[in-house]
């Protein structure tokens, strides 16, 4: 019994050789996760595989669960400069690091890919989400180049955003700062993805699938800055039943991954 299936954005059955193939022609592939799904973790490791075999050095890979201001380590730790005790014990990983997304960082180690830490510090975001976005204007330059260019468009009647507003965060928040502090990190990612995608290059990155579904998000960004861009977006959904994907997840993005709600999650 298969454990995921793969679909197009409208709900046609599609494979993994199809998904692969539609990203190698992509500038950006953006692989939109469940953050403990083991399954999504795989997947991401063998397309990442595979693009390797065919794009090579032109791959350049990334990820939201990296902040900007540890690029210095990534690229210290990726070209032997310092150790990968060194690496893990400063760099802010996430807890669920060495199983999921450990893999992928190995990639880059031995094919010598560049890795790119593309999310804001999440110090910056959470003083978004309690003093909103004008707050950031008083930081140091150096500060700034870890964030997406200031002033930063937020679109509030985009769907994903506007659902954010009636979230209210208490005496230290908003609605409007949550989804501000939300947009922040989506700009920021797609800035460093941006900037660092080079000619006949594809970039792979690794984002929950909130900050890509329905095209918004990163790809908004994205695409308000670059309309040209050719992107494909993934999205990851679990369902009781896998064998036909069910309306409220079609045209979440390009390509859906259906999996089994009883698979084993890594935390």
């Amino acid at each position: 019994m298969p454990a995921y299936k793969v679909y197009k954005q409208k709900g046609k059955k599609s494979d993994f050789n199809d998904l692969v193939k539609a990203c190698n022609d992509a500038d950006i592939v953006l692989f939109g996760e469940l953050h403990n799904s083991s399954i999504a973790h795989w997947l991401q490791l063998e397309l990442t595989k595979a693009l390797h075999e065919k794009k090579g050095d032109k791959l350049v890979l990334g990820a939201e669960m990296f902040e900007a201001d540890n690029q210095l380590l990534i690229d210290e730790y990726l070209s032997g400069a310092i150790s990968e005790k060194s690496f893990e014990r400063e760099a802010r990983l996430w807890p669920n690091y060495s199983t999921d997304y450990k893999p992928l960082m190995s990639i880059a180690q031995e094919q010598k890919l560049r890795f790119i830490a593309t999310n804001i510090p999440r110090r910056y975001a959470s003083k978004v989400a309690k003093e909103g976005l004008s707050s950031l204007d008083g930081l140091s330059s150096e500060a700034k180049s870890y964030i997406a260019p200031l002033p930063v468009e937020v679109d509030s009647t985009l769907p994903g955003y506007n659902a954010l507003l009636s979230m209210g965060m208490g005496p230290h928040g908003s609605g409007e700062n949550f989804m501000n502090a939300q947009a922040i990190k989506d700009a920021t990612m797609a800035h460093f993805i941006s900037e660092n995608l080079g000619k006949n290059q594809t970039f792979m990155h690794y984002n929950g699938a909130y900050h890509s579904n329905n095209f918004e998000g990163i790809s908004w960004y994205l695409k308000n800055k670059n309309p040209n861009l050719k992107i494909v977006t993934i999205s990851c959904v679990t369902l009781a039943d896998i064998n036909k994907l069910d309306d409220e997840s079609k045209d979440l993005a390009n390509f859906i991954i259906s999996i089994d709600e009883d698979v084993t999650t890594t935390y």
